[in-house]
């Protein structure tokens, strides 16, 4: 993936702070069920916000050169991805509000509760954030066996911004008015949650493709990688990794080939109106 120039000014680096750390009176049980819940597409700040932690302080270090070149890329990922949604978002006559990219270790603070890099990058609808651990990376490569490269990055980071996208055009609200109501099935909502997952795919597919467009930024094998991440965490994957076998109506992420499909068709066609896959999915 080739650098453009452009930097955001909405990312917020707290990693060596000292300002987090690690969580006691919890325990080490909740933080795993924790990120169980997150990884199976639940809200751990539900339960990370019903334990009895507190937060310890760590001393504050200075960041590493490989840290600081880690921050230029998720600043040049987050200006890439507002030029690209204030665009399309034009083009459609809506107004473009721009996510907050908060970079973290160990614990922080955000408006979901208290994040912890055991429950992966996710974002947070009350204060229109994406909360990123860097070590996620790591764990995707040596728990799921994807290969991690920049582009991996920029992936993750548009499905996290294809969640803020949802959050702009009303589709968050719609969904968790059906799930707070508690007229569905478990299943039912499930087949919800896999639908937003991938509507997220989608709509990074959808950036790739746009800022290639604009940037040509792309480099041979950057898709691929892409698509090698989308597949790690699809819930086949991880069902398969965690208890040895697969049960499709407990997905809440979509399957790998699932993940695959509506990330390469946000791609291919570029098209913000081709991502329903409520509809698809949900007939």
């Amino acid at each position: 993936m080739k650098w453009t120039n452009d930097r955001s000014d909405n990312v917020d680096d707290r990693r060596g702070s000292g300002g987090g750390g690690a969580l006691v009176g919890g325990g080490l049980g909740t933080i795993i069920i924790a990120a169980i819940v997150f990884f199976l597409g639940g809200d751990p700040s539900a339960i990370l916000n019903n334990s009895s932690s507190t937060q310890t302080q760590t001393e504050q270090r200075t960041l590493t050169q490989e840290e600081l070149s880690v921050r230029e890329l998720v600043r040049m990922l987050t200006a890439e991805n507002e030029e690209t949604w204030a665009k399309v978002f034009s083009q459609n006559g809506i107004q473009f509000t721009p996510a907050k990219v908060v970079m973290f270790e160990n614990t922080t603070r955000s408006g979901c509760g208290t994040a912890q890099s055991e429950m992966g990058p996710f974002y947070c609808p009350v204060d229109q954030t994406i909360y990123m651990d860097m070590s996620f990376f790591n764990e995707l490569q040596q728990q799921f066996g994807a290969k991690v490269g920049q582009f991996t990055v920029a992936y993750v980071l548009a499905h996290e911004y294809g969640h803020h996208i949802q959050n702009l055009l009303g589709t968050l609200d719609k969904t968790n008015a059906l799930r707070q109501s508690g007229r569905y099935p478990e299943a039912e909502m499930n087949k919800v949650s896999v639908a937003t997952e991938l509507q997220a795919d989608f709509y990074a597919g959808v950036w790739a493709k746009q800022t290639e467009t604009r940037e040509k930024f792309l480099e041979p094998g950057d898709i691929q990688e892409a698509m090698g991440a989308a597949a790690a965490v699809g819930d086949d994957n991880i069902q398969k990794r965690a208890q040895g076998y697969v049960n499709q109506e407990s997905f809440t992420h979509g399957s790998s080939a699932q993940r695959e499909e509506w990330f390469m068709k946000g791609y291919n066609t570029g098209d913000i109106r081709q991502g329903d896959t409520f509809n698809a999915l949900l007939k």
